[in-house]
């Protein structure tokens, strides 16, 4: 038996389909029509293995599908905008289109050697304008429709390199290229304003039938609509400050209050400019970072200020309010309530500054009597108590409706 020469066989059908253009996509209507698209390739300088596999699971999908009749489009590109080119332009001393161009020869010759079944003719690249040109028309189009708006918020800045850092560029609270501690910085900045169409996005989800549900589950908790309500706290202790209103998903733990907290960015932080105190407090918040595992992580710290906050569900309840670190100016109003029995980063404040922990939602194997929270809260389901009118409940199913009622008489 003749020893199989793969480089001769491999290089004899690889000209074979480049000559014959075995797959290049063409319109068939009278086909079923299928697309395969991998994730694009950083045009990092050389395949790895992990390229290897990622490709060849979808050429086996995309080969499979044209064996079963299917009109088949199975593209590439290159995600070819990012700060590695832009690392290798400095320590290389070239332009980054010279190093990222180089890099997509190397690695387009290297995944052709491996005989997958891309159309090359719908090669794109994202540094490329004929590419970026549609993204700028999308985003025109979203401008003229209001969808696009500008304003200042925090990001994580690396305060080294002198750049932005996405939130998977930022591990332990450090930089990924330079290690040094990330911190917040106010920039501005383009947001697209989804909440305007955020329950669209979520109706439309539900037309997605052939997608996998735990796909559709992160989809809506990217869309991250939340479902609440606005409550209104009576403020004493500055004339100026008549009320501070909070969203919360969970109103009917209102009788757990014991502080109500603020980002260093609202409103009311401005009657405290000039105290030196709050000057130090807000340039130790500036070194948290902006992400959830950031804001998780740091230590939670606070501000106290003279003003006191009355429960609008009982009059006789009266906190603190304080300027915290883990409260951001972008979420809800830039204030919450604190229930330390049944929020962990309320617990780990109220530990911290000695506030009061009153539990207002039992767990169903719990006796009332005993129960108590002492260095990890309560965030499951259960009975409402220690909360007049909305004692007995079922918690949240009953007591957040009953509650938002209450509010809105």
């Amino acid at each position: 038996m003749q020893r199989y020469n793969f480089k001769t066989a491999e290089e004899k059908w690889q000209k074979i389909w480049k000559e014959k253009k075995s797959f290049k996509t063409s319109i068939k209507k009278n086909k079923k029509k299928f697309y395969c698209l991998e994730m694009f390739p950083y045009p990092s300088g050389s395949i790895h293995m992990g390229h290897v596999r990622n490709y060849t699971i979808g050429d086996v999908l995309a080969r499979y599908k044209k064996l079963n009749g299917f009109n088949v489009l199975h593209p590439m590109g290159w995600d070819s905008f990012g700060m590695p080119a832009e690392n290798a332009a400095r320590e290389n001393n070239l332009h980054p289109m010279i190093w990222t161009e180089k890099n997509i020869e190397t690695m387009k010759r290297q995944l052709k050697l491996l005989g997958l079944s891309i159309d090359w003719d719908r090669e794109i690249s994202t540094c490329n304008p004929k590419y970026y040109k549609h993204q700028q028309k999308f985003f025109l189009e979203m401008y003229e429709k209001g969808l696009v708006k500008k304003k200042e918020n925090y990001v994580n800045w690396d305060p080294v390199d002198k750049t932005v850092l996405a939130n998977e560029q930022v591990i332990n609270g450090k930089g990924w290229r330079s290690g040094a501690i990330v911190e917040r910085k106010k920039l501005s900045q383009w947001f697209f304003d989804i909440t305007k169409f955020s329950q669209q996005l979520l109706d439309s989800l539900e037309n997605l039938e052939n997608w996998p549900n735990k796909v559709k589950l992160m989809q809506k908790n990217w869309i991250g609509r939340s479902l609440g309500c606005e409550i209104d706290f009576e403020i004493l202790g500055n004339d100026q400050v008549k009320t501070i209103s909070c969203f919360s998903t969970r109103p009917d733990t209102l009788f757990g209050l014991s502080f109500l907290a603020i980002s260093v960015d609202h409103p009311v932080s401005k009657y405290y400019e000039n105290s030196k105190e709050f000057t130090n407090f807000k340039n130790e918040c500036s070194k948290t970072g902006t992400t959830e595992e950031a804001l998780a992580n740091a230590e939670k710290i606070g501000f106290k200020t003279n003003l006191v906050a009355i429960n609008p569900l009982d009059k006789n309840m009266q906190v603190p309010v304080y300027i915290a670190n883990f409260v951001l100016m972008d979420y809800g109003l830039g204030a919450i309530f604190g229930c330390p029995a049944h929020d962990q980063r309320d617990l780990d404040f109220a530990i911290k500054y000695e506030l009061q922990v009153n539990p207002v939602v039992l767990p169903s194997n719990e006796d009332k009597k005993k129960f108590k929270i002492n260095k990890q809260a309560y965030t499951g389901e259960g009975e409402i108590i220690n909360s007049k009118f909305l004692d007995g409940l079922s918690a949240p199913n009953e007591s957040v409706l009953k509650t938002i009622s209450t509010l809105e008489e």
